[in-house]
């Protein structure tokens, strides 16, 4: 299997299935529908809604049930990008090599195409209630995940701590503690919501989320490395923004050497976590590696 193919592929199914999802235009709020397609659909890898339907094939799943949890997991993680961008909050005018949505549309716009994403992603998420041979249960399990892992337990929580620590320096435990629900959260919820929907069991659905903890903190630490040592040209937006800012991170914390170990260390893990589930699962095997090795 070429993966870089396979993954070219996987995403552009993937932008479909957000094509399908987005709002029709019209209507005297036509403009927030415009500010929702260019915030979702600003490219990105996708990881969320790749996760997802990955695990979900794992299991065996194999219906349209899980499209409308890949839209709405992509919204929601849209909407976090948005609102991050503005000016209250990181203040950044580039995202993946675009202006960011506030800049486009006003910082009104950008505030409110962030409230509507995040909105918009439930409407679209209960829309697996109607999908051939559902299983009900598995929804509304789904999306008791889902309404969880985005909350003020998970990402928003994180991100409040994250902002209440710029411009000051932090304890390892706290960073941890940020990096696990804003970054982590949804990557669990992705995992985890793969998995419920293709019936998988309690413990299977556990050893996701464990999987999934892993993968958001490699993920977020290899960010980490970037913003020190990618360019914007290549990173698709500004670099050295946490030094900018004055947040602790994993490379400030711990040094640039011992951060990328521990994105191997944990990267390693997952994969070793994800191979004891049996199943076939060389592409997602491939999807975490790609982790490690990521330059934007």
């Amino acid at each position: 299997m070429n993966f870089k193919e396979e993954q070219k592929r996987r995403t552009e199914e993937i932008e479909i299935i957000l094509r399908k999802y987005l709002p029709e235009k019209s209507g005297y709020q036509e403009v927030i529908f415009d500010a929702m397609e260019y915030s979702l659909l600003s490219g990105g890898k996708r990881l969320r809604p790749m996760l997802m339907r990955e695990t979900y094939r794992l299991f065996g799943g194999n219906g349209e049930v899980i499209e409308p949890f890949m839209a709405a997991i992509e919204m929601i993680h849209s909407y976090s990008l948005v609102h991050d961008d503005l000016p209250a909050m990181d203040n950044d005018e580039y995202r993946r090599g675009r202006k960011t949505t506030h800049i486009v549309y006003g910082e009104d716009m950008g505030i409110l195409a962030g409230d509507a994403l995040l909105n918009y992603a439930f409407e679209t998420a209960i829309k697996a209630f109607d999908a051939e041979g559902a299983d009900l249960a598995a929804v509304a399990h789904a999306l008791k995940i889902l309404a969880h892992k985005a909350g003020v337990f998970g990402m928003i929580g994180g991100q409040v701590v994250d902002v209440q620590s710029s411009g000051q320096m932090i304890p390892g435990e706290k960073l941890d503690f940020i990096y696990r629900l804003k970054t982590s959260a949804l990557i669990e919820s992705s995992m985890m919501i793969g998995a419920v929907l293709a019936g998988a069991g309690e413990e299977q659905v556990k050893a996701m989320e464990s999987i999934a903890l892993q993968v958001g903190l490699a993920f977020q630490i290899q960010d980490d490395i970037l913003d020190v040592t990618s360019t914007t040209e290549v990173l698709g937006k500004p670099v050295h923004s946490d030094e900018k800012n004055l947040k602790t991170t994993y490379v400030t914390w711990k040094g640039l050497e011992e951060a990328k170990c521990e994105v191997e260390n944990l990267s390693r893990k997952a994969i070793g976590e994800l191979k004891d589930q049996g199943g076939e699962a060389s592409f997602l095997e491939m999807l975490l590696e790609f982790l490690i090795y990521r330059e934007k």
